[in-house]
């Protein structure tokens, strides 16, 4: 190869190496293996080195960079020196990137000042790094050199990002796009759309984040670059809304691909991500341990700022587990933080706990003096983090003012929250009101006062159905994506094969995917109801509460409010395990023995959870409470009983205007006996029983009859909610078809298995088919909250809407029925 044309060759390689790394590289290896001339070597290496930094080659990159710098002359030198110091910074090697990028400042100027802001920001020094940014970007401005100033751009959005100036990142992301695509940077358009998404994420904004992040995996996967900073920031992103096991596969993987890329910058940061994602698990050991993993990487690093973030989580999980806390000098981890006020706020407040936990309540009060001042700016998860330091910093001299505080923070929240479409978002999100609901409860039980402990423990319960009806709109292609999921199913249970399989899999996520990028728009939140609103005749509302281990119960009677304690939580689930267990053994094969195990257990709770209870319920569950089938116990014997998830729910769905009754039926394959059961209802109410039901047979019912009734095998997805579904012929119905309805019916039938019960996550939040019904707005629910033989429903089902024929409600008609029939079983009645 001629001089002249190696050369020609080795700037056709730089050039591909921004656009088209994978071409570039063959083209560079070519001239450096077949060339002698200094020049075109030292270029096409540096091509060479670039080009695999670009694809997350790294460590190749290093060898071929410094090769560039040693054949290198003047300016050549230089620039391969700037490009060396990027593949060095993604190794780890920050120190020794930034000695090479001093050594490119007094030759290339404005462009290598940008390159050490860059490795400044990963130093943590981020006030030197915005300062070689300003001074850069004007300089490059005033020359005329557009591409460089691409990069500034994007480096700047970022820190300013980190800064909570989420205006300016974005400006600043959004003119680095615009010039990308006029130079054709396909890369670089998509490296763009990632920190997009890291900006949204950072300012709170889940859809438009998730939105960014999926189109930043797919321009990224078409360039052939790294999507483990996707990952990365997906992680960080499902972190935000509470899905702590999601977050932490996103993270493992990204880990993996750094690691593998040789991009070790990268993993200690990943590793305090899977940190946060076991705090969020309340897995304090595994917390501990990856952020002292993280801590030695970023201490051999350099890197105080994120060794500082370490620590701070590392402290954060010592406090959790209850061991000592070692922090030797607050001051400067707190020093070192700067520029991260998220940051700065969660050091705070733990410092004041570690305070308080030594005796020294001066200490206490002078870090949540600071992390109050968090409330009044920056994105709403920090603001309420400053509310909540304003509230444990009232707790104990002003207690009404701790209260304000708190409802301030929970505000904000469900302001900010209220706007997600997706509803396990949305339920999972509830993870950030636990600290500021439990403060407000545990400063209510201090006062002593009833209807301030009525107050918080609505507000700490069921958060996403106080707003009204949420309902996503609607989007053609998640409605495309449910039927193929169908399509599937039925295919499955002709002949599972690891393909099939495989495609379930992949269809359930593109649908989760897609929910989760669409809006709802739910209003503002509402305030929970009080006491003395609460018409509930001549029922008794009792409400449940848990707290450091302990459940309480809240009487509501003839206006009359009363709280007592119950007992250990741990008493009362070791007496819960044994009422599903007899259930299925009497359905099954019933024996003396069993039947005596169920009497005696549910006496021992009818004695702890409903003393003297002789009137009907209205039940207010927690936790382990949620799957008690209630009409077992003594006290509920033939009284209507109804469960709901909180008494704002109940006093909502109480107060709406009944709808005149109509009645549809439909039910599903497999099931022994639901066809006869699905006749003798159409028979009872004198309508017609569509054979072979389809799911959109269903849906139609579901969104024009005021009470519908379902004899369809059930399915709740423990791991997946939001997929428990129905079995009908031609396939599930699941969760996210319910979601899209614009009306579901006033009562809702489901004489399936278990599809009843709900997944509990943060917050005494709900999520599965039934919860997802009264989201929606059903005002009544009768299902069983554990495993039923399909064969015991019939007759339990037919005596229930004989009564609801004769005009009783759903609760008189289901405790009627059950005390008709005398055989213990798991239904019960749900909403109002």
């Amino acid at each position: 190869m001629a001089p002249g044309s190696a050369l020609q060759a080795a700037r056709e390689a730089m050039r591909l190496a921004d656009v088209d790394p994978a071409r570039a590289i063959p083209l560079a290896s070519a001239v450096v293996r077949d060339v002698r001339d200094p020049a075109a070597r030292a270029l096409a290496s540096q091509a060479w080195g670039h080009a695999l930094s670009q694809t997350g080659r790294v460590t190749e990159a290093v060898t071929h960079l410094r090769r560039a710098v040693r054949l290198g002359v003047g300016k050549a030198a230089a620039e391969s020196r700037m490009k060396l110091a990027f593949a060095l910074v993604h190794q780890g090697r920050a120190l020794a990137a930034l000695r090479e990028v001093d050594l490119a400042v007094p030759v290339l100027g404005a462009r290598a000042r940008g390159q050490r802001a860059v490795i400044l920001y990963h130093l943590g020094r981020l006030d030197d790094a915005f300062a070689d940014y300003q001074s850069a970007e004007r300089a490059l401005r005033r020359s005329g050199d557009e591409l460089a100033l691409q990069r500034i751009l994007v480096n700047r959005g970022i820190l300013q990002a980190e800064r909570q100036n989420f205006g300016l990142a974005v400006k600043d992301l959004l003119e680095a796009e615009r010039l990308a695509r006029e130079f054709g940077r396909d890369l670089a358009v998509g490296i763009i759309a990632e920190n997009l998404g890291f900006v949204e994420s950072r300012r709170g904004d889940v859809p438009a984040a998730l939105a960014h992040l999926d189109r930043a995996e797919e321009i990224i996967a078409r360039n052939g670059g790294q999507l483990a900073p996707v990952l990365q920031d997906r992680a960080e992103l499902l972190l935000s809304v509470g899905l702590a096991g999601e977050a932490r596969e996103h993270a493992s993987q990204a880990v993996s691909a750094f690691r593998s890329d040789g991009r070790q910058l990268k993993v200690p940061e990943t590793r305090l991500l899977l940190a946060d994602a076991a705090l969020l698990a309340s897995d304090w050991d595994a917390a501990g341990r990856h952020a002292r993993a993280a801590l030695a990487q970023f201490v051999r690093q350099g890197r105080s700022h994120h060794a500082a973030l370490a620590r701070a989580t590392v402290l954060r999980a010592a406090l959790r587990a209850g061991k000592p806390c070692r922090i030797s000098d607050p001051e400067a981890l707190v020093a070192a933080l700067r520029g991260n006020p998220a940051a700065v706020v969660e050091a705070h407040i733990d410092l004041a706990f570690v305070a308080t936990r030594r005796r020294q309540p001066a200490r206490a009060v002078a870090h949540l003096t600071i992390a109050r001042e968090a409330r009044v700016r920056g994105p709403a998860a920090v603001r309420a983090r400053g509310w909540y330091a304003e509230a444990l910093l009232l707790e104990r001299t002003h207690p009404r003012s701790a209260a304000s505080a708190a409802r301030r923070g929970l505000r904000v929240l469900d302001e900010n929250h209220a706007a997600l479409g997706a509803g396990d978002l949305r339920a999972h999100s509830a993870m950030h009101r636990a600290d500021l609901a439990s403060l407000g409860l545990r400063t209510a039980l201090r006062t002593g006062k009833p209807a301030d402990v009525f107050e918080w423990a609505e507000r700490g319960r069921a958060s996403r159905f106080l707003p009204r009806s949420v309902r996503p709109p609607d989007d053609p292609e998640l409605a495309s994506l449910l039927p193929l999921l169908r399509a599937t199913a039925l295919e499955l249970e002709s002949g599972p094969t690891p393909k099939l399989r495989h495609r379930q899999v992949e269809l359930e996520r593109r649908i989760r995917d897609r929910s989760r990028l669409l809006r709802a728009d739910a209003g503002g939140p509402a305030d929970p109801v009080r006491p003395s609103s609460v018409d509930l005749g001549d029922r008794v509302l009792v409400q449940f509460i848990e707290i450091d281990g302990s459940l309480l119960a809240l009487r509501l009677a003839d206006g009359r409010l009363d709280l007592r304690t119950v007992g250990p939580v741990s008493e009362v689930a070791g007496l819960l395990e044994r009422v599903p267990f007899a259930l299925r053994h009497l359905a099954k094969r019933p024996r003396p023995e069993i039947g005596a195990l169920l009497r005696s257990t549910a006496a021992k709770l009818d004695t702890l959870l409903l003393p003297r209870c002789d009137r009907p319920l209205v039940v207010v569950p927690t936790g382990v409470l949620h799957d008690v089938p209630w009409s077992t116990l003594p006290s509920c014997r033939g009284k209507p009983v109804v469960v709901s998830p909180s008494a704002t729910l109940w006093h909502t769905a109480a107060s709406r205007p009944a709808r005149p009754r109509t009645f549809a039926v439909a039910s599903g394959p497999g099931l022994p006996g639901a066809e006869e059961e699905a006749a003798a209802v159409a028979e009872i109410h004198e309508i017609a029983n569509p054979h072979h039901a389809t799911v959109d047979d269903v849906l139609k019912a579901l969104s024009t009859a005021s009470t519908v009734h379902l004899a369809a095998h059930g399915r709740l997805n423990p791991d997946n909610p939001l997929f428990s579904a129905l079995s009908l012929h031609d396939g599930p119905l699941v969760v996210y078809d319910v979601q899209r309805l614009d009306q579901v019916p006033e009562t809702v039938i489901m004489a399936a298995c278990d599809v009843g019960r709900s997944v509990v996550v943060s917050g005494n939040e709900l999520l599965g088919l039934a919860a997802t019904f009264l989201e929606r707005g059903a005002s009544q629910l009768i299902s069983s909250v554990v495993p039923v033989p399909d064969a015991e429903t019939k007759e339990l089902m037919i005596a229930v809407h004989r009564r609801l024929r004769d005009g009783r409600t759903p609760a008189e008609a289901l405790a009627e029925a059950q005390e008709e029939l005398d055989r213990p079983n798991g239904f019960v009645c749900v909403g109002a």
